[in-house]
């Protein structure tokens, strides 16, 4: 018998994942006819997800076991995944995924499915790629977690590995040559991406073509999902944002089906294009090389991912190539190739081996390079080329150079994270800046201070208390005037600049009292984020010293600041140091008041909330600022503060100056040339790209009508996508109603528009100011205009018309309450369709009385049973579908009044020793034997007759 509660659990957390604490656009539940299971928390202060009657821990994964008759799903893995909410208190979501499309391949004939297992494997797994036992991600994880847990008697926390300061995001690669259709280019590029919540961030290089003009994303029919259009400049480097990707596009980013195609613009037009995949080896990739050929062109290119040890002088590489091997219809052909590493045209090293023409990559280990290897590759002066062989000679090379991103690698250093922990509410903030000759740039600034500064100095991760590694001493640059040191450091090694870009050095303070170190920080690369943001500069440095009064706290952070042309703020801030009851609740303000000391409760007048806190990290676009504030801002006397449970009032503080002109009236000028896009000609509509096309007319960006399709649909255009939402009919009061042919809502009999009244409990969406994006819904996966409502769609229940849906346009939040079911005085109410809420009574009976409350959908007589988002009457039988898994045909559910049962199919008890499993077959048979037959005959029969 199926048990209903694990049942439930699983339907609702795989198909209504948005319901869970922390969305954004949530409902509470007592507003869904669909009832969560109460499931035991172990403790209030204890951040975790249940399921099924477990509990789990943040990032915990597992297979859902629905119980009997469903068993253990093994083809579907549930996490745990850690999501903060807005008051910074972090919760825990479940997600859960079918694994069974991302099961590799078997390379052999006859593969296996061992019990509890979910892929095939081969049996003895002899053929196991080359390329996956070179460079192990697993292995290398394990090596660097049994190094970093070697010596913890001293205060560590401040120390995140590589992997831990991904935790939340994917990282993805593409390779661009000369498109097949346009090969009139010689380029190559490389592009990264990083998938961080529903945002892509974008780094892409490129050699031997101008600046690209546009970059485009394309689905798996070659359209144009975004289209990123390139600023001018003199960059080798186009840094970009995709935000708010559509779940379905993430899904087609995450299986490999997307490509991204770049072109120029100007006479001579080059156009490059390339398969976005995922690659093991990108989180252990810490130098790179972007391989071209001296061909005119050739269309081929490459790139090296590379990576040293950690332990030995070994470097790990893996070959990502395009157009350098020719691809043939039919069976895949062995081609010899060739890799040199070569230093000033002389061949260092050199490696010969066969791949077939289908292998994506080609993968090896350089052992036990010399110094004078290690010296060139920090350098930059190392080659590595690569030769295919053939009647046609093709061959690509490039320089290795660290690797280049757009993220931009900095600290902020905290009392908190030094390595003996202490409260001085000092700070410490640097960035720094990598070059392909191995020079790193810096910039530090440290405030707040209990005693002079005697020590600066960027080190290791110590292997025992007071055994601090030092690398380099930057305390002869330290102005102790200014608090300031900045400089080069032209001696890194090759083993450094892989410890830097594996966020594995440290930045330490030393003063008088604090003899070894009373800021430390680790050195860490901050993921891009499209901002506006000037983190080329040093940033504003956020202290408890600078709160009034000052407070001594081990937390500090810094935060870049910006005004653009249209006097929106962009903000970026990180904290550092916070211990974990301090951590319960993090906001930051932005204060405009001329005097630190007059900050209090009470002064609201200049202070705007910027953020919820991820993390240790806030970050945004303020807009609708007030002069005053604009004015506070130029002038130097506005302040960051950013409080916590423990410190209300102010935990650290910092003074912003950001040189401005929106006081002067260029403000007022932004806002007229923002009307004005809504009153231009048809041409010039036509050509805007935020216009949309819909019903043989062209609309601008923002604004609505209603399409001539069906009156009653509201649609808007956002961006070049229609957005097209049912209208929502108010409850009417009135004994009679008439419908207007002209309008979708009816309308009370008799009475005017004007005189028309709401009822009471039903409450119209805010008319507030909209906020130009719209409100992204999780339950269906759309954008919605700003004012628009909705019912919410739940997978895989369907529309649930016992809720209504707001997109408030001033904050971009949806905004969900439960429908009000006037109460009913007809004795034989009727339910027009089974999906609706209320229950009406009929035109000959018709009167309605006041609205009352009503949790579930008005009771009929006798139940139908309701599984998934279908109804079934009483005695029907079917088989279940359940997300991610699809029908169960082995088990079978009926509806007994209202209930829904269900069991597993009844299997024969086999005598014999050898069973074997068709595909599609819910039993195990005997092997081919007719003796054993005959003993499986007796059995059922045997049983057949206890059970009647």
């Amino acid at each position: 018998m199926l048990a209903p509660r694990a049942l439930r659990s699983v339907l609702c957390v795989l198909g209504c994942a948005w319901l869970h604490v922390g969305a954004a656009s949530r409902l509470k539940t007592s507003a869904l006819p669909i009832q969560s299971e109460k499931e035991p928390q172990p403790s209030k202060s204890l951040s975790g997800c249940s399921f099924g009657g477990r509990y789990y821990a943040l990032e915990d994964t597992w297979h859902p076991d629905l119980g009997e008759p469903f068993g253990v799903m093994h083809c579907v893995q549930c996490s745990c995944d850690p999501l903060k909410s807005r008051r910074g208190k972090v919760q825990g979501k479940v997600n859960c995924k079918n694994i069974k499309h991302d099961c590799p391949e078997p390379d052999c004939d006859d593969p296996i499915k061992l019990q509890g297992e979910c892929c095939k494997i081969c049996p003895k797994g002899d053929d196991s790629r080359r390329s996956g036992a070179v460079l192990n991600p697993l292995q290398f994880v394990q090596e660097r977690s049994k190094e970093a847990d070697l010596h913890k008697s001293y205060n560590d926390r401040s120390y995140v590995s590589s992997e831990d300061s991904r935790e939340s995001h994917n990282d993805l690669v593409a390779v661009l040559t000369a498109a097949p259709d346009s090969p009139g280019s010689s380029g190559v590029a490389r592009a990264h991406f990083t998938v961080s919540r529903n945002s892509l961030t974008f780094s892409v290089t490129y050699q031997r073509m101008s600046r690209p003009g546009r970059i485009v994303f394309m689905d798996p029919e070659g359209s144009a999902v975004f289209e990123y259009r390139v600023p001018k400049g003199q960059s080798d480097m186009v840094c970009g944002v995709w935000k708010n990707v559509a779940k379905p596009l993430l899904r087609q980013l995450q299986s490999e089906q997307m490509r991204i195609g770049m072109s120029t613009s100007g006479s001579k037009r080059e156009e490059l294009e390339g398969k976005i995949i995922k690659h093991r080896a990108l989180f252990a990739e810490t130098f790179s090389s972007m391989m071209t050929s001296e061909r005119e062109n050739s269309g081929m290119g490459g790139i090296a991912l590379l990576t040293l040890s950690d332990t030995e002088n070994n470097l790990h590489f893996i070959l990502i190539f395009q157009g350098l091997i020719k691809h043939r219809q039919g069976e895949p052909t062995v081609v010899p190739i060739r890799v040199e590493l070569m230093y000033h045209q002389h061949v260092l090293r050199e490696i010969q081996a066969n791949i077939t023409s289908h292998d994506p990559d080609f993968a090896e280990v350089l052992t036990d390079l010399n110094s004078r290897e290690l010296f060139w590759l920090s350098r930059g002066q190392l080659e590595i080329a690569v030769t295919a062989g053939g009647p046609d000679l093709r061959r690509i090379s490039g320089f290795i150079t660290g690797r280049k991103s757009c993220d931009t690698i900095q600290s902020v250093m905290s009392s908190g994270d030094a390595l003996t922990p202490v409260k001085t509410g000092g700070v410490g903030s640097a960035v720094f800046n990598l070059y392909d000759n191995g020079t790193l740039h810096y910039q530090v600034q440290v405030a707040g201070v209990t005693s002079e500064v005697v020590g600066l100095t960027i080190e290791l991760k110590p292997r025992r208390r007071n055994k601090r590694v030092v690398l380099y001493d930057l305390t002869p640059e330290y102005d102790k005037a200014s608090g300031l040191a900045e400089g080069s450091w032209s001696r890194l090694e090759a083993r450094h600049i892989h410890m830097l870009l594996q966020n594995e050095l440290f930045i330490n303070v030393a003063t008088a009292h604090n003899q070894e170190g009373e800021l430390r920080g680790q050195i860490r690369a901050l993921l891009y984020s499209g901002l506006e943001a000037p983190r080329h500069e040093l940033p504003t440095p956020l202290a408890g010293h600078f709160v009034s009064p000052p407070v001594r706290t081990g937390a500090s952070g810094h935060a870049w600041v910006s005004v653009d042309k249209q006097c929106h703020l962009h903000y970026e801030i990180i904290v550092a140091g916070l211990g974990r009851t301090e951590d319960l609740t993090v906001n930051a303000h932005l204060h405009g008041l001329a005097e630190i000391g007059e900050l209090n409760d009470s002064s609201t007048r200049h202070k705007r909330l910027l953020t919820g806190f991820y993390g240790s990290l806030a970050q945004g676009v303020l807009k609708d600022i007030s002069v005053e504030l604009l004015q506070h801002l130029d002038q130097g006397t506005a302040f960051i503060q950013v409080s916590t449970k423990m410190n209300p009032r102010g935990e650290i503080r910092g003074r912003v100056h950001v040189p401005n002109h929106c006081a002067l009236g260029s403000r007022g000028e932004v806002d007229e040339a923002e009307l004005d896009d809504f009153l231009v000609d048809p041409e010039e509509l036509r050509k805007d790209p935020h216009t949309c096309f819909f019903e043989n007319q062209h609309h601008a960006h923002g604004s609505r009508w209603t399409p001539n399709y069906d009156k009653c649909f509201s649609c808007g255009c956002q961006k070049r996508t229609v957005i097209c939402d049912p209208v929502i009919c108010p409850v009417l009061t009135c004994s009679r109603t008439v419908q207007p042919e002209d309008k979708c809502c009816p309308v009370c009999d008799g009475e005017t528009e004007g005189d028309r009244k709401e009822p009471k409990d039903t409450k119209a969406p805010e008319r507030a100011e909209e906020h130009p994006e719209g409100c992204y819904f999780e339950g269906d996966h759309k954008m919605h205009a700003p004012g628009t409502t909705w019912h919410p769609f739940v997978p895989p229940f369907g529309y649930i018309k016992c809720a209504v849906c707001t997109c408030r346009g001033s904050t971009g939040e949806v905004h969900c309450e439960k429908v009000m079911c006037p109460k009913l005085t007809c004795s034989h109410p009727v339910r027009s369709s089974p999906s609706d809420c209320c229950k009406t009574c009929p035109e000959e009976d018709r009167t309605l009385a006041s609205p009352e409350p009503s949790d579930m959908m008005q009771a009929d007589g006798p139940r139908s049973c309701k599984f998934g988002k279908n109804y079934y009457q009483n005695s029907d039988n079917w088989h279940p579908w359940v997300p991610l898994v699809g029908e169960m045909k082995c088990i079978n559910c009926w509806c007994d009044h209202g209930a829904t049962k269900c069991q597993r199919k009844q299997c024969p008890v086999l005598a014999c020793s050898h069973t074997t499993r068709r595909d599609g077959s819910c039993c195990p048979e005997c092997a081919d034997s007719k003796e054993e037959d005959d003993h499986v005959t007796r059995a059922a029969d045997k049983r057949r007759t206890r059970t009647h």
